[in-house]
């Protein structure tokens, strides 16, 4: 798959998850060191954020948008995952009063898992993933172009109805 940055054409690495499919499973560390997978999150709705750097505006925004979405929603597991550290996770939920689960893909599994990782950039494309309580995939929307922001809405009204 193609998405592009600011125009320039960027190639994916790897295979795409398919809807319906059951959504491939992933291990990764959130900011407290504790290894989440989503396996252990089944049993309830799952919505992942996935933004390429977390200390650019969009992705800012992005990760804001839901942050806040975690709070007034009930019933849907919220995670946004990034390549970035966890040091530069932390400075920056500490910087913007975040505190939803922040989880970190430093190794690329989750972006190999997922079809999401660029190499030309070293970074996962945006993303949005929404998955049932049972781990089936249902919503999936890679950003054509990573530089725009999301359709927030349309992800989040997918989630709410599988409460």
């Amino acid at each position: 798959m193609i998405v592009t940055r600011k125009g320039q054409a960027l190639e994916l690495a790897g295979q795409q998850p398919e809807i319906g499919s059951l959504a491939p499973e992933f291990t990764l560390k959130n900011l407290e060191d504790q290894t989440i997978s989503l396996s252990a999150l089944k049993g309830q709705p799952v919505l992942i954020s996935v933004v390429p750097d977390i200390d650019t505006r969009i992705c800012s925004l992005q990760t804001k948008r839901f942050n806040q979405e975690a709070g007034a929603v009930d019933g849907v597991s919220f995670l946004t995952i990034s390549n970035n550290s966890k040091e530069e996770q932390s400075n920056w939920c500490a910087a913007e009063g975040v505190d939803m689960e922040m989880l970190r893909d430093e190794a690329n599994t989750f972006g190999e898992a997922y079809g999401l990782f660029i190499p030309e950039m070293g970074h996962l494309a945006r993303a949005i993933f929404v998955i049932d309580k049972e781990g089936v995939l249902v919503y999936e929307r890679i950003s054509p172009e990573i530089s725009e922001e999301p359709d927030y809405n349309e992800a989040l009204e997918k989630a709410k109805a599988l409460r």
